[in-house]
C-alpha cells in the first residue's frame, strides 16, 4: 500500500473527517474543518499494520540506535505499543499529567537513564503534548532522538515550538498530502482548497 493509498483508506473509513460548513471544535478553542481520529484506524487490521510498518521504517532508516519507544497518552499509546512490538524493544508511555495517587507517575514503564528514545504521537497540531513528553524524558536523563507522528498539520506554532526545544520530528503525512489525496478522490473541491489553506495559515482567526 502506497502512502497515497493509505491516506485514501483513512478517508474511506472516516478516520479523517472534513466539514467546512459545520467545523469541529478543538480543545484549544479553534474551529477546524478537519477532524483526524487516528483511533478509528486501530479497528482495521490492514490499515493499522501499514501505519505501524511505516513508523517502524522511519525508525530503522533514520534512528537505528533507538532503544525505547515512548507513546504519548492517549492516542500515541496503542500505536507506540505496536511499533515497540515490531522492533522488539521496550515500551513506556507518558501521561498528560502525573497521577494524583499511588506512585504519582508521569512516565509509566521502566526508563533507565542514558537511553535513546523515540516518542510516538498520533498527530501534531501545536506540538504541546509531544513537547511535554520530550521534556519529561529528558528530565529522566535520556536522549529523545525524534518525535514521530502519523500526521502533522504543519502549523507555524508547532515548527517554532520544536525548534525552541531543539527536537527533531517526522510524520508519515502532512496537511498538503491530505489536501492532494482528498481532492483527487473528490472529498473536497477545487473551490474549497483556498479556504482550507486559509484555515491552516491562521486557524485561530478562521471561522
Amino acid at each position: 500500500m502506497s502512502s497515497k493509498e493509505l491516506l485514501k483508506s483513512l478517508l474511506e473509513i472516516d478516520s479523517i473527517k472534513i466539514n467546512l460548513k459545520n467545523p469541529f471544535n478543538w480543545a484549544s478553542g479553534w474551529k477546524s474543518p478537519f477532524y483526524f481520529d487516528n483511533r478509528i484506524s486501530l479497528s482495521y487490521p490492514s490499515i493499522r499494520k501499514q501505519i505501524t510498518l511505516s513508523l517502524v521504517e522511519l525508525c530503522k532508516n533514520y534512528y537505528p540506535n533507538t532503544e525505547i519507544i515512548a507513546g504519548v497518552a492517549t492516542a500515541g499509546i496503542p500505536q507506540g505499543s505496536l511499533v515497540a512490538n515490531e522492533l522488539n524493544i521496550p515500551l513506556i508511555y507518558i501521561r498528560s499529567k502525573a497521577k494524583a495517587h499511588g506512585l504519582e507517575n508521569l512516565i509509566e514503564g521502566k526508563l533507565e537513564p542514558n537511553k535513546n528514545v523515540i516518542v510516538i504521537e498520533d498527530l501534531i497540531s501545536t506540538g504541546g503534548s509531544s513537547i511535554q513528553a520530550v521534556e519529561a524524558i529528558r528530565n529522566s536523563g535520556c536522549t529523545v532522538l525524534s518525535v514521530l507522528s502519523i500526521f502533522n498539520y504543519g502549523f507555524d506554532i508547532s515548527k517554532t515550538n520544536f525548534s525552541n526545544i531543539q527536537c527533531e520530528h517526522k510524520s508519515l503525512y502532512n496537511y498538503d498530502d491530505l489536501l492532494t489525496v482528498a481532492l483527487e478522490n473528490n472529498y473536497i473541491s477545487h473551490n474549497e482548497i483556498q479556504e482550507l489553506k486559509k484555515w491552516r495559515n491562521n486557524p485561530g482567526e478562521w471561522n
